[in-house]
């Protein structure tokens, strides 16, 4: 199952140039694009991995993670088997940087599973999902005509028309930050970093929530200074952003140490100067998983893996000192 893709232009001698996202790819017939999805047949640009899924799931919030979005619901699922940037690191290679197995589902019925299952809604995720921009856009239609929530996991690396066309169809987004400087950004993920940024900043100005991961790389982007130059710029966008903290793990060409502990527990303290909201993840340090009252510092929400604990909030409001909660909760919380 393939679609005549979105936003690219037919040249002379049945060459297109795809208009999605940086890469600008310039494909001859037969070819294929940076993303593994995109291919020029005949002179026409088709998204090659329409409707093809690498898994399917019912996932915790908290797994995206979404901490500050419907905490504690289950939301389905799902991505394909493509990516546009090439980090060494990459966390979820054999599935983004190498081909491998999918499953056909139509927008139809992933959408109709969403509600078998009874998900809040569907999260793209997994690889990156805006390199399957025509399969989310016509199932986020549906999953709305169904009352469904829709979720974006992604590198954030898009041409701003696309987001844009995209963005009032989504409800919510993690957006990684890989890095604050274009050098990691060129020499590691083969990007750059003004793309991301701005990814973040439209998304932000147009209203959609916004949470940010970091996954720390030792060496490479943990400096003190990196560190305060990202959560300076956050706290610019809106200090109510929240900030996930990851630790890296050795992981295809990447193959130097995990990220130390005492590493993840600076940034934490350098981010929580500025910003209201953070958090460190794929590592257990107690007391930074957990949601506090930005106003009396109580808890608001605690969470033990991905068991979430909401006694703390009472009528969207901080159960101790009522003040309101920086939470999209669900609608029977």
């Amino acid at each position: 199952m393939q679609k005549e893709a979105l936003f690219y232009e037919k040249l002379e001698n049945k060459k297109v140039q795809c208009h999605l996202c940086p890469w600008e790819c310039l494909l001859t017939e037969g070819k294929v694009g940076m993303c593994k999805g995109k291919k020029n047949l005949n002179g026409l640009l088709y998204a090659t991995n329409y409707a093809r899924a690498v898994s399917i799931a019912l996932d915790p919030m908290e797994k995206k993670p979404l901490y500050h979005f419907h905490p504690g619901s289950e939301i389905l699922s799902t991505g394909p088997n493509s990516c546009n940037l090439r980090c060494d690191h990459c966390q979820n290679w054999n599935i983004s940087q190498i081909e491998s197995p999918t499953e056909l589902i139509t927008p139809e019925d992933l959408v109709s599973l969403a509600v078998k299952y009874n998900s809040i809604g569907i999260a793209y995720t997994y690889t990156e999902p805006l390199m399957w921009y025509e399969y989310v856009q016509d199932t986020a239609k549906l999953a709305r005509d169904k009352h469904l929530v829709n979720v974006l996991v992604s590198n954030g690396y898009i041409n701003p028309e696309p987001l844009l066309e995209l963005l009032p169809l989504i409800d919510a987004m993690n957006i990684d930050v890989k890095g604050m400087t274009q050098d990691f950004y060129k020499k590691v993920c083969k990007g750059k970093l003004e793309v991301v940024l701005k990814t973040v900043e439209l998304s932000v100005q147009k209203k959609c929530h916004v949470e940010l991961t970091y996954l720390i790389i030792p060496g490479l982007n943990d400096s003190e200074t990196e560190l305060r130059e990202f959560s300076n710029w956050v706290a610019g966008l809106s200090v109510s952003i929240p900030v996930h903290f990851s630790r890296y793990f050795p992981a295809y060409k990447a193959d130097f140490p995990s990220t130390p502990i005492e590493t993840l527990k600076k940034a934490f303290q350098i981010a929580r100067e500025k910003l209201r909201y953070v958090y460190v993840g794929n590592a257990y340090i107690p007391g930074t998983s957990d949601t506090h009252c930005p106003k009396c510092s109580k808890v608001l929400i605690s969470r033990s893996g991905y068991s979430v604990d909401m006694t703390g909030i009472k009528d969207n409001k901080c159960k101790n000192c009522g003040a309101a909660v920086d939470i999209v909760l669900d609608k029977k919380a």
